[in-house]
């Protein structure tokens, strides 16, 4: 009984970029497969902003949903909506989280920016 031993140059060389499988051959198509996010303009969105507590331990976050636009867009009108509230927040999933209550003023906000912004919810 023989037992081989790799050497340590071959284990390195394995660790790179390695294709098991390609049954179209070997190119990059991380481009393809990103979803591309129509960039809606802000007359046309209905956004709504809502005050929730689920899943927060009793904390109180404004939720604003119904964005159609990139995720640039949505981090630079989040980063105004901050300053405006003096809040902090988040963009999780295409949806805007600002901590506090500030649904009355996030409409507003919305508003004059050119959204049509709803009160969700009770």
């Amino acid at each position: 009984m023989t037992t081989s031993k790799r050497n340590s140059s071959d284990a390195k060389a394995s660790t790179g970029k390695r294709v098991v499988y390609s049954e179209f051959g070997n190119f990059d198509n991380s481009a393809a497969v990103e979803r591309a996010l129509p960039e809606v303009p802000p007359p046309q969105q209905n956004i709504r902003v809502q005050a929730s507590r689920k899943g927060r331990k009793g904390k109180t976050v404004t939720v604003i949903t119904g964005f159609q636009a990139k995720p640039e867009t949505l981090a630079a009108l989040l980063k105004q909506l901050k300053t405006q509230c003096g809040a902090g927040g988040t963009v999780k999933d295409s949806e805007i989280e600002i901590q506090g209550e500030h649904t009355q003023k996030l409409v507003e906000i919305l508003t004059k920016l050119g959204y049509k912004a709803k009160i969700s919810g009770g």
